[in-house]
């Protein structure tokens, strides 16, 4: 996925504009792989393995909120408001922190997996910013089960679209719409995406272009040109991250189609969406679009 805006999810992605999937996935892999290597912890049981056992799962918000507040950490707490802006006049304004690391959010979302929307939404109402991540991990890992029925699918899309107030920040839209949101219409009319990209809340436009990814798992990358073309002059530069990296992921699939966007929006684009748009050309491409910019 591209690479993003976050630092362990919490430092500003060094790996295309990718979306906290990547960032997710990277850090449930290193979290399990700690978990593996630590012989003296004793790994707790999986929803999977517990269904599998006839044994209930967790699945209430109060649960999810106690059990969080056990990796609290006053050191992860420096970090994550050293690094999400939240103060006054900030992108997050308003924000609270717990002080948890995004890798143990996954993976304490995954045990939580079976949660009703109806707890889920008491998990998004919360103003602590952990808490609301775990919200949307959940949504997500419930979108991209493969058991999950079209009802649940439709449920969690309609919670995201509704809730979108609660999913204000950008780590939050990239945990969960290439799946809750970009998986449902994959086979469904997208006129949502474009309404999103006109709004004028700059994480609903942002929505618009971050579910465009897992179109672009399928080679389908048309929607991801169109809105980014509608982004394209966004005042905010977490848009143009988004749109740069999406732009160059979609060039992945269709380097042509990239290609013909920078020959007509280069000159105009602005230079952070070009230089994560050009990112996996070659040398030579790269300057020519930069000095075409710089012309």
């Amino acid at each position: 996925m591209p690479r993003q805006d976050g630092c362990d999810l919490c430092a500003e992605l060094n790996t295309f504009n990718s979306g906290a999937i990547q960032i997710a996935e990277t850090s449930m892999a290193k979290t399990v792989k700690k978990k593996s290597a630590a012989k003296s912890v004793k790994q707790k049981p999986t929803a999977a393995k517990q269904k599998a056992a006839g044994k209930p799962t967790a699945t209430k918000a109060a649960q999810f909120v106690e059990r969080l507040k056990a990796h609290r950490s006053a050191e992860e707490l420096e970090k994550i408001q050293r690094y999400f802006k939240s103060d006054e006049g900030q992108y997050g304004e308003g924000d609270e922190f717990m002080g948890v690391r995004m890798g143990q959010v996954f993976a304490l979302a995954k045990e939580f997996i079976d949660m009703p929307p109806g707890e889920i939404v008491k998990l998004l109402e919360s103003p602590v910013h952990e808490v609301r991540a775990g919200a949307v991990s959940i949504m997500d890992f419930q979108a991209r089960g493969k058991k999950t029925p079209e009802s649940r699918r439709k449920e969690l899309f309609d919670l995201y679209i509704k809730r979108h107030d609660r999913i204000n920040n950008w780590d939050l839209v990239d945990r969960s719409a290439p799946y809750v949101v970009g998986g449902y219409l994959s086979d469904k009319p997208r006129n949502i995406l474009y309404k999103l990209a006109r709004s004028k809340n700059v994480w609903e436009r942002r929505t618009a272009i971050v579910s465009t990814y897992y179109f672009i798992r399928t080679g389908d990358v048309t929607d991801t040109f169109m809105i980014a073309e509608m982004l394209l002059h966004d005042k905010h530069d977490l848009i143009h991250k988004a749109t740069g990296g999406w732009l160059r992921e979609a060039g992945k699939k269709d380097r042509q189609q990239l290609l013909s966007f920078l020959d007509k929006h280069a000159v105009t684009m602005p230079r952070t969406a070009l230089r994560y748009a050009i990112e996996h050309l070659d040398k030579k491409q790269r300057e020519y679009y930069l000095n075409m910019k710089a012309g």
